[in-house]
């Protein structure tokens, strides 16, 4: 929601900065640390503390593009030096196990990378080395005059319980799907469109170290489940539940046997089982918010729109948005080049709806099975036969899930 502007003038509790942007994520830290290497002040407002998101468990799949991405700003040394590398990944249906080598198909390859680890990067490089302005903890963040070239963004400061208002020239919205810049975009302009997939995955991270060397999909007719390593010791697993389900439903040998059932195949030993130290129910749905702007506000990663981690795209999409944001931002506060930020929706909906497609796609070839519909369990049956019987068919998979193609 977008309020008038509190005039407060004069009041040592009011400052102006070019840029403020609102939440501290992946997409937030970027455009962040891409303004202060060029020389742009800004604030980073983050409504947790700076421990929480240095510790939220999220995605950990990061395609190369994005990383030559984060390298070619200073953002990537730790990553390139700690992560896994990823060429494959392994299908496993009707008791048996199929690998997909993506690497030898296209010279490419995913890095497996924590958020949080990259969230501590980010915010390190940020406040800390660059000496950027980021304010956590704050509360009841609001939005002011968005559609005039004077907009603000208020917000409570945690120690003083007093309102600090920021005047600003742009606000880039990073608060994710749940934050307050999302709302500010007026109804009878944003258009959003959403899907249902009508299903859930449990989401279970376990202090186990992972049971493959590749990202493994078991496609069964018990429903979806998948592997994906995050560091040597401990694994992200999901499985497919109803929605809405209870994760005190599924205690620890309830989950351990569905995951080895759906994961089975011939020849494999069993998963290497662990203590389940996290278990939520992901409702599986996407959106997309367009336009990503109004007036003054440019929204960027989950405060745009959604991808469910049916294709771990998420993070991917976050960190498009932000640099192009981050560069359309600094071209026309250093330039007064203004055609970045006058095709920043479109271009970045392009990928978006692009990565949205894909994860339509992936969601029969993962799900179908299960439906109780033979129809349904016969056609995500030849589709992925067809992975591994048509090269033009694994090209193209390759090319939409190393997101390598060209918008």
């Amino acid at each position: 929601m977008t309020f008038t502007s509190p005039h407060i003038p004069g009041s040592p509790s009011s400052q102006h900065c070019p840029v403020v942007v609102v939440g501290a994520g992946p997409a937030g830290l970027t455009v962040g640390n891409i303004l202060r290497a060029a020389g742009v002040a800004c604030v980073v407002l983050e409504t947790e503390t700076r421990e929480f998101i240095e510790q939220r468990p999220r995605a950990g799949l990061v395609e190369e593009w994005a990383v030559r991405a984060l390298q070619q700003r200073g953002l990537a040394g730790n990553l390139l030096e700690r992560a896994q590398r990823h060429t494959q990944c392994e299908f496993r249906f009707e008791g048996e196990r199929y690998r997909f080598p993506y690497g030898e198909l296209t010279g490419r390859h995913h890095f497996v990378y924590p958020q949080p680890l990259l969230v501590t990067d980010l915010v390190h490089e940020y406040a800390d080395v660059r000496g950027g302005d980021i304010r956590f903890a704050v509360r009841d963040v609001q939005l002011h005059d968005l559609a005039s070239d004077r907009p603000s963004v208020s917000y409570l400061d945690p120690e003083t319980g007093q309102r600090q208002l920021l005047h600003c020239d742009f606000v880039a919205g990073c608060d994710g799907a749940r934050g307050v810049t999302r709302t500010a975009l007026p109804a009878d302009r944003a258009r959003v469109a959403r899907h249902d997939y009508g299903i859930g995955w449990l989401a279970l991270l376990a202090e186990a170290p992972p049971s493959s060397d590749c990202v493994l999909f078991g496609v069964h007719p018990r429903g979806f489940a998948g592997h994906m390593a995050r560091g040597s010791e401990v694994t992200r697993y999901y499985l497919q539940c109803p929605p809405g389900d209870d994760p005190d439903n599924w205690p620890h040998d309830r989950v351990w046997t569905e995951l080895q059932q759906r994961l089975g195949a011939a020849g494999v030993p069993p998963l290497t089982e662990g203590r389940l130290i996290e278990k939520r129910v992901l409702d599986m749905h996407d959106y997309v918010v367009e336009p990503m702007v109004h007036g003054r506000l440019f929204l960027a990663g989950d405060a745009a729109h959604l991808v469910a981690p049916i294709a771990a795209k998420g993070m991917n999409l976050a960190l498009h948005d932000a640099f192009l944001l981050g560069d359309a931002l600094v071209d026309h506060l250093t330039k007064g080049d203004g055609q970045g930020l006058d095709d920043y929706s479109e271009a970045c909906l392009r990928r978006v709806w692009d990565y949205q497609e894909f994860s339509h796609w992936l969601s029969e070839v993962y799900h179908g099975a299960a439906t109780g519909d033979r129809f349904r369990a016969g056609t995500t049956l030849a589709r992925l036969r067809r992975l591994f019987t048509s090269p033009v068919a694994a090209a193209a998979f390759a090319e939409q899930y190393l997101g390598t193609a060209r918008y």
